[in-house]
C-alpha cells in the first residue's frame, strides 16, 4: 500500500477523533460559509456554479458517524487529486426520525472546521438545493 495513502488515512482518523469531542456545538447560519478574509463575491460565484463541480459524494443511507467519516475521506481524496469544487449531497432529512436534517448539520459543521474548505453554499434546486452543499477547496 502506498505511503501517501497511509498518511491520508491517519490524518482522517486524527481529524475524526478531534471532531467527535465537541459534536454538539451549533452553527447559527449553515446555508453558507466563507473563510474570514475572503471576498464575499466568492459565495455568489459558488452558488451560480462559476466553478465546475468536479466530483460528488452522496451520503443518502449513511448514519451520522458514517457520513462524517465518508466526508473526511472524500475531502482528503479531493485535495490529493487537486479538485477545486465539489458537491456533497446529504439529503433533506425527510426519512430520518422527526424528519430532521441530521446529516445536513453535521456535514456543514465539519466543513467549517476543515482548513482546505474556503467556502460552501447551499446550491440552487437543480444542484440539490437544501439537500446538498457545494464546496470550494484550496487550490
Amino acid at each position: 500500500m502506498p505511503a501517501k495513502r497511509h498518511e491520508d488515512e491517519r490524518a482522517v482518523l486524527q481529524e475524526l477523533a478531534r471532531l467527535t469531542v465537541d459534536d454538539d456545538a451549533e452553527i447559527e447560519e449553515d446555508s453558507s460559509f466563507l473563510r474570514p478574509g475572503l471576498p464575499r463575491d466568492i459565495l455568489r460565484k459558488l452558488r451560480r456554479t462559476h466553478w465546475v463541480i468536479q466530483d460528488d459524494l452522496d451520503l443518502h443511507g449513511f448514519t451520522g458517524d458514517e457520513a462524517v467519516a465518508q466526508t473526511a475521506v472524500f475531502l482528503a481524496e479531493a485535495r490529493r487529486r487537486g479538485l477545486r469544487c465539489v458537491r456533497i449531497v446529504h439529503g433533506k432529512g425527510l426519512r430520518s426520525a422527526g424528519r430532521e436534517p441530521v446529516l445536513r448539520k453535521r456535514i456543514r459543521k465539519l466543513l467549517t472546521r476543515r482548513d482546505e474548505v474556503l467556502a460552501f453554499v447551499e446550491p440552487r434546486g437543480f444542484h440539490g438545493g437544501s439537500g446538498a452543499v457545494v464546496v470550494l477547496l484550496e487550490a
